[in-house]
């Protein structure tokens, strides 16, 4: 028997279609309580928990609506209710309890005659987890399956949710043009209103996601300013919120704003930190971490890089250039070693080997360093995209320089230095900078080197880069003559004893630890003792700084 509708459910309704989520969710509740709901104000009431971050409400709500449905013998609605309950315990890592759900949705819709977009919504989690293990033919093949039923029963969220699994599969096969392209046509129908709450928010974040992923920065700055817009226009919303202010932060990072970029990051740690955005936490601490190495504050970004781990986050490969940035090449190499072992697939590997060709370098393996930029211009050539190129070329460049070939160096920094300054990535831009000065100096073309080193100061200086400031600075004394008075040797006074001045030239000429032990036949742990005091007498935080010191005072 219908019920007649109550104060409650009337206010849950009207605040649900404003987009007044808690509030409905609060009066809705409320009217559960006090006799229950039918199905159509229970769904509402689904949504809304799920849309305020409350998934034991959602859950219960979308069981007691998945029975109202079988009950009333509507097998298609109670398959429906059925499939979101598998969908959101996927994301919640449930997967038997998801199993069991999938196969009631199957089961009700084997009552079912005629074809149904029911049945469409069925094949999206077999698409996921095939999309997911990397079986790319088999998630673009049952998405494709499911939008063209989606589109034959005038179902938007069924399109758009097969539409996002088909772009990303397309893309992670390499045919980037294509996937991408529909995935920016969702995104249309997305910010057009044609969606409903939920799909809203699965599709902009799963697309966002795929452009970092691909390193489409243009288009993920796009979307994330219409992601912001839409959380923005909706004050109670918090499922989806912590995604957008991640996705904020990885942008203001790569535009320069650390400041702005930090402050994202920690709004997500403080207002997710005791909900189930336990992932979207995780992402946010390893975004601090990354701002706070840059800036060279390396034991805020230790604690933040553990933490991120701590909540099940790859830390790397923040933490093995945090390692490299505190002298420990050995640790830094063993970590980036460990996760490019366990990457699988291009894009996957991509994430690790522009850090692996840095420290690779730094350790003196030029070998490893080279085959670690090969195949990022592999990956680069098979995706086509300027800064896959950009991040290839560079590696590249910095290999090209480290063997002692400056001129062949030369081109390939350029164009990587071209396309970091197109899409306004001041960082990024700077170190290629860096090299590019290095390159000249090795050439000889001491204004060339002097120009390209004080642009990549000024812009470390704004961004408050301190250890890259600090390197630029000590290569910026090198490439100058150093005035006879400033000597060693010639008045200059120094607290180190003469073996620490041996240790500190070798350190500042690039060599690791090990390598200086080799040298100077002593252990390397007597070499990372030095260095500990020459660190401590100069009052330096690392290695970077102490080579700074030493080129500023004439000691190299």
């Amino acid at each position: 028997m219908t019920k007649r509708p109550s104060g409650d459910i009337e206010r849950g309704r009207a605040a649900f279609a404003a987009r007044a989520w808690e509030d409905a969710f609060q009066a809705l509740s409320a009217a559960e309580r006090n006799g229950g709901l039918d199905a159509e104000p229970l769904r509402e009431l689904v949504l809304a928990a799920g849309l305020t971050g409350r998934d034991a409400d959602m859950l219960r709500c979308l069981e007691k609506l998945h029975n109202i449905c079988a009950e009333a013998g509507d097998c298609r609605n109670a398959a429906r209710a059925a499939f979101w309950m598998c969908m959101r315990l996927q994301g919640l890592g449930e997967a038997a309890q998801a199993g069991g759900w999938l196969g009631r949705a199957q089961r009700m819709l084997e009552r079912v005659e005629e074809d149904c977009a029911e049945k469409g919504y069925l094949l999206l989690p077999a698409a996921n987890r095939a999309l997911m293990s990397g079986d790319l033919q088999t998630a673009a093949a049952m998405s494709e399956a499911a939008a063209s039923t989606g589109e034959r029963f005038g179902e938007p969220d069924l399109v758009a949710l097969a539409r996002a699994v088909q772009g990303r599969a397309m893309v992670r096969q390499g045919r980037v043009a294509e996937g991408l392209a529909i995935l920016d046509e969702i995104m249309v129908a997305a910010r057009g209103g044609e969606l409903s709450p939920v799909v809203t928010g699965i599709v902009y974040c799963a697309v966002i996601a795929c452009c970092h992923q691909v390193y489409a920065l243009d288009r993920a700055r796009e979307w994330t300013s219409v992601l912001a817009e839409w959380c923005d226009a909706q004050p109670q919303l918090v499922t989806f919120t912590g995604a957008c202010l991640v996705h904020r932060a990885e942008i203001m990072q790569i535009n320069g704003a650390w400041s702005e970029a930090m402050t994202q990051a920690r709004r997500v740690a403080e207002r997710f930190a005791d909900t189930h955005g336990k992932e979207g936490v995780a992402d946010a601490l390893y975004q601090e971490g990354e701002i706070h190495r840059l800036r060279g504050e390396l034991d805020a970004a230790e604690d933040a890089y553990r933490r991120a781990s701590g909540l099940g986050a790859e830390p790397q490969p923040g933490l093995a250039l945090l390692r490299l940035a505190q002298g420990q090449a050995g640790a830094a190499v063993a970590a980036i070693r460990r996760v490019l072992d366990a990457a699988e697939g291009p894009l996957a590997r991509a994430r690790y080997l522009p850090a692996a060709v840095e420290i690779f370098i730094a350790a003196g393996d030029l070998p490893a360093a080279r085959s670690a930029a090969e195949e990022l211009g592999t990956i680069a050539a098979e995706f086509s995209l300027d800064v896959l190129s950009a991040i290839a070329l560079h590696a590249e460049g910095a290999v090209a320089l480290a063997s002692g070939d400056a001129r062949g160096a030369l081109p390939r920094l350029r164009e990587s230095f071209l396309i970091w300054q197109r899409v306004a990535a001041p960082y990024l831009a700077a170190r290629v900078r860096v090299l590019i000065g290095a390159a000249c100096r090795d050439l000889g073309d001491a204004d060339g080197a002097s120009l390209a080193f004080d642009a990549a100061r000024s812009a470390f200086a704004d961004l408050g880069a301190a250890l890259d400031l600090a390197r630029v600075e000590a290569l910026r004394a090198s490439a100058a003559p150093v005035p006879r008075e400033q000597r060693h040797g010639a008045g200059a006074s120094t607290p180190l004893s003469p073996r620490e001045l041996e240790v500190l030239g070798l350190v500042a000429s690039g060599k690791t630890n090990k390598a200086i032990a080799r040298e100077l036949s002593l252990s390397e742990k007597t070499v990372d003792r030095h260095l500990s005091n020459i660190l401590t007498k100069l009052d330096v935080p690392s290695r970077a700084a102490a080579t700074a010191w030493a080129y500023r005072h004439g000691l190299v």
